[in-house]
């Protein structure tokens, strides 16, 4: 079937036009609602999508290519587990340091500046500069900010005293003997998160590190916040938190069972105690890649704050390589699943709510953006994007199910558009940053609603092309990503791709 030309339907920014009477015309909706026909059941079909995006794989294909070394361990937090310092904190969005080391040697980065515009945790930020390369991050979440904070206090700014500090925090329990308790603040989705006597240890721990200086303070408080999803009655999963029936909150029928709930004095001894390992020269063993250290690390900066805002205030061919994982199109809300780090952080209602508001769109809360008004200058992202014709296939056909009522959540057509077009506007931004020649690294999964499979990596590679980006590679893990159970129970079992992407600026 020969593929048609699919128009906009969304003008700069990303913005639905579809009123209610457009919709009923392409529809043809009768009265009461009733559907009579619809002319563009072909033409917006899962079968045109598939046509598009067989033909944009196609224009792909040689540079498509599957890479047994790429496991998904190696590109999610799993392979940080044994190894010191990256695994203090469970992020489980984050890539492996093992990754990081891998992509920089395989494509001889050993100079430079790197960029990560969607920094997380730090990981490559820490790599690069143990690599003697100075590196650059940008993160909106407080715990990502506070993650990088804490180990780079650690690793460059502790003293001996402060180090003798956190062993007596390890070894005598000062929490036990503190009368001074920090009321403990929580937010909606987090009240009643802990048993009482945890809650009550949580307290006077952080009443009891008032009396240390700002460094140990910073390092008390996160290992605490590495072991708050332990010692709860939580545990993160994907949209949201899971609540353990013993919380007393209500489950409906299914009751969760998250084992067992750790004892705060235990979990806290035994984080601090791992802290104390890595620092005194402990070594984790299970490293994939083993690097080189080099004597003088590179430096490393994070800006706090989204990338849309940050990004267009770094100045023109100043990277020498971007690595990055964006937030990925799969209704992953992080505002929530690290609910229990940002209300420890102090993070109130009103400043969650604009959290999740100035997060790359990738939740179905997601508001839409005004990209123009962002950055005038991204009208050429925005035309990128409005010119990708699967694109706007998929775009056309989530808005015409949402219409029909067949979407679990009216939101999805929003949040799909968003995130293109912002991820569009990141690229461009990329690319401006980049110096000549210079290379992209991203993981990305892809995703799929309504039976409808999106291949993130062929329309965000091919906004790329639009946007002054050589497509060098498409590195596939050999093992693809199942999609969700309602999928599967719906449209039949299909793999997504799960990949890596190597860009270089022209």
């Amino acid at each position: 079937m020969a593929s048609s030309v699919i128009e906009p339907l969304f003008p700069a920014g990303g913005k639905s036009v579809i009123s209610a009477d457009a919709l009923e015309s392409l529809l043809d909706i009768g009265e009461g609602g009733a559907q009579v026909d619809d002319p563009f059941k072909n033409h917006l079909s899962l079968s045109e999508i598939e046509t598009l995006d067989h033909k944009l794989f196609r224009h792909f294909h040689k540079i498509i290519v599957v890479q047994p070394t790429l496991t998904r361990q190696l590109v999610s937090f799993q392979a940080n587990k044994p190894r010191a310092s990256y695994r203090w904190y469970k992020y489980k969005e984050a890539f492996s340091a093992t990754l990081i080391e891998y992509l920089l040697k395989k494509y001889g980065i050993s100079s430079g500046k790197v960029l990560d515009p969607f920094a997380g945790s730090g990981t490559a930020l820490f790599v690069a500069s143990e690599a003697g390369i100075d590196a650059d991050g940008i993160e909106l979440l407080p715990i990502g900010q506070q993650i990088f904070l804490a180990r780079k206090c650690l690793e460059k700014e502790f003293s001996k005293d402060d180090f003798a500090a956190i062993k007596k925090w390890s070894e005598e329990h000062p929490w036990h003997q503190s009368e001074t308790k920090v009321t403990h603040q929580s937010l909606r989705i987090t009240n009643g998160a802990y048993p009482k006597e945890t809650l009550e240890s949580i307290e006077r721990y952080l009443g009891a590190s008032q009396r240390e200086n700002e460094g140990v303070q910073l390092v008390l408080r996160f290992a605490l916040l590495c072991i708050l999803e332990s010692v709860s009655f939580t545990r993160k999963d994907g949209q949201y938190l899971r609540w353990d029936y013993r919380s007393g909150r209500r489950q409906g029928i299914k009751s969760f069972d998250k084992g067992k709930i750790l004892d705060f004095d235990k979990a806290i001894y035994a984080k601090l105690m791992e802290i104390r390992h890595d620092l005194e020269g402990g070594k984790a063993s299970g490293e994939l890649f083993p690097s080189e250290r080099l004597t003088q690390p590179g430096h490393t900066e994070l800006f706090s704050g989204s990338s849309l805002d940050v990004m267009p205030t770094l100045p023109d061919n100043s990277y020498d390589a971007v690595v990055t994982s964006p937030p990925y199109c799969n209704r992953y809300d992080y505002t929530r699943t690290y609910a229990l780090e940002l209300a420890l952080l102090g993070i109130g209602e009103g400043e969650l709510s604009r959290l999740r508001q100035e997060m790359l769109s990738c939740t179905v809360e997601n508001r839409a953006k005004d990209l123009l008004k962002i950055n005038p200058k991204w009208s050429d992202a925005i035309m990128a994007a409005d010119d990708q014709k699967l694109l706007q296939s998929i775009l056309c056909y989530l808005e015409i199910e949402k219409a029909q009522g067949r979407l679990n959540n009216p939101g999805i057509p929003r949040m799909v558009r968003g995130y293109f077009y912002e991820m569009a506007c990141i690229i461009a931004e990329c690319n401006r940053v980049m110096k000549p020649n210079a290379l992209l690294f991203m993981v990305n999964d892809n995703v799929r609603y309504a039976g409808a499979s999106i291949s993130v990596d062929l329309i965000l590679s091919s906004i790329a092309e639009k946007l002054g980006f050589r497509i060098e590679n498409i590195l596939v893990l050999p093992k693809g990503k199942g999609n969700s159970s309602q999928q599967m129970g719906k449209h039949g079992r299909d793999a997504l791709r799960k990949c890596v992407y190597v860009w270089s600026k022209i």
